[in-house]
């Protein structure tokens, strides 16, 4: 076995050490905004605004305003390989957000939020064909946002806040391929043969706590007409050091490769990457008093994100140090929504997002299935009592599939880099509920 080759093999693994990684991106932070398509650029949401855009703050009338949410995703990936399909068994995704704001003056406003941009879980099993590059991974980040914002004069307002962001990830992946050891056990004159996944590694990390800008600005065109731009600046993400654990599938493939594997349980690595800035811009309209109609476009910078940088802790391991490539492309997210106001007690809503990947289907690893999605919402508020909102919705993804994908892998007993390809299919339901109490 070549140890170079198994070095690589560790780094394809690490690739999902990182907190921005496609296909993880939450545009769950809101039970009332999900209803609306996610939009809010433009819209003064209260305490909300401090995630879609930080100058909405700004035009906040209570004195406070909190805001809770969470949502359930209910994932479902495939991949068809050789005419066979195999499925995913996902663990449900909670992301979450809660938004505290507070009118300092007319004019000035200052808050703080708590919310999970990026996280979720894939379960692809221990068995599969492309165990080799995937087979599970629980990916969660978190993110602490102080926030102020500034009412400039009547109807323009700007707003900063600092985002603290953190995460971890747990991942596991086949290191072995049960072809590749029975070929060898073949040539050894060895009749044992296995049917499962030789051996394995648990990959787990921490991404130390970082510091990016979340800025923005609101305008009133007119009494009905809004319009918004925000920016959230690109973060440089680490993982100052993962740790690698073995498991074998039984006593003979053990006895077979712990010599050379054993390695493993004693690497110790960082892994650095960029998480892309991103971009909105927003209008929102009000043709009649009841009705809100809004546009969002947000331009997600990954074309930062060609390589993942990997080094060993070690220096006498320097030479293993891995530069993998990503080649992702910078991508759009367009968002429509509206909101009416159906009594003074119930808005009802409805929204559509189109989410374009950045992927390069030929660096695709089945970690993160990303591809362009449809994805529809439904939703509504209501308020039972004075000071108190309810809000629920309901968001559908729908992927639009992405066939003869291939990624790169370094099989470790031939010696060599391998391909696998596969047609993957993702989509998932996403229930949200939420309050509002302000006074």
């Amino acid at each position: 076995m070549n140890f170079r080759n198994l070095i690589a093999a560790i780094f394809v693994a690490a690739t999902s050490l990182c907190v921005y990684a496609e296909g993880y991106q939450v545009n769950t932070l809101s039970a009332r905004q999900n209803g609306m398509g996610h939009t809010g650029t433009a819209l003064k949401l209260g305490a909300e605004s401090m995630i879609f855009n930080p100058a909405g703050l700004a035009f906040e009338k209570s004195t406070i305003d909190f805001q809770a949410s969470v949502t359930g995703i209910f994932a479902h990936a495939s991949a068809t390989v050789d005419g066979t399909r195999y499925n995913t068994s996902n663990p449900a995704s909670t992301p979450m957000a809660f938004n505290l704001g507070m009118k300092v003056y007319d004019n000035f406003a200052a808050g703080v939020s708590f919310y999970t941009p990026y996280g979720s879980g894939i379960t692809w099993g221990d068995n599969w064909p492309g165990a080799v590059l995937n087979q599970s991974v629980d990916l969660k980040a978190f993110t602490i946002q102080p926030t102020l914002a500034w009412e400039i004069i009547p109807g323009l307002s700007v707003g900063a806040g600092a985002m603290i962001t953190w995460g971890n990830v747990d991942l596991c992946k086949g290191l072995v391929t049960p072809g590749s050891l029975n070929a060898l056990l073949a040539m050894m004159g060895n009749d044992y043969r296995f049917a499962d996944t030789p051996a394995s590694i648990n990959l787990t990390g921490r991404a130390a706590t970082t510091v990016g800008f979340n800025v923005g600005a609101m305008w009133d065109i007119s009494s009905r007409v809004t319009v918004g731009v925000s920016y959230r600046s690109k973060m440089n993400l680490k993982v100052k050091s993962g740790d690698a654990a073995l498991n074998y599938a039984n006593e003979v493939a053990r006895q077979l490769l712990q010599e050379k594997l054993n390695v493993l349980n004693e690497a110790n690595f960082t892994a650095e990457m960029p998480a892309p800035a991103v971009l909105n811009f927003g209008v929102a309209y009000k043709p009649v008093d009841k009705l809100q109609l809004a546009a969002d476009a947000q331009l997600t910078f990954w074309n930062v994100y060609k390589s993942l940088e990997i080094d060993f802790l070690s220096e006498t391991l320097a030479p293993y140090n891995q530069h993998l490539t990503k080649d992702y492309s910078n991508s759009w997210t367009f968002r429509l929504g509206a909101q009416y106001s159906l009594t003074h007690r119930l808005d009802l809503r409805a929204g559509l997002m189109i989410d374009t990947t950045p992927v390069n289907k030929e660096y695709y690893n089945p970690e993160t299935p990303g591809m362009t999605k449809i994805e529809p919402s439904v939703g509504f508020s209501f308020s039972p009592i004075k000071y108190f909102t309810i809000d629920a919705s309901l968001l559908y993804v729908a992927g639009l599939g992405e066939d003869d994908a291939s990624c790169p892998y370094a099989d470790l007993l031939a010696g060599k880099t391998a391909t696998f390809k596969a047609d993957y299919r993702v989509h998932s339901w996403c229930p949200a509920i939420g309050f509002r109490v302000n006074f």
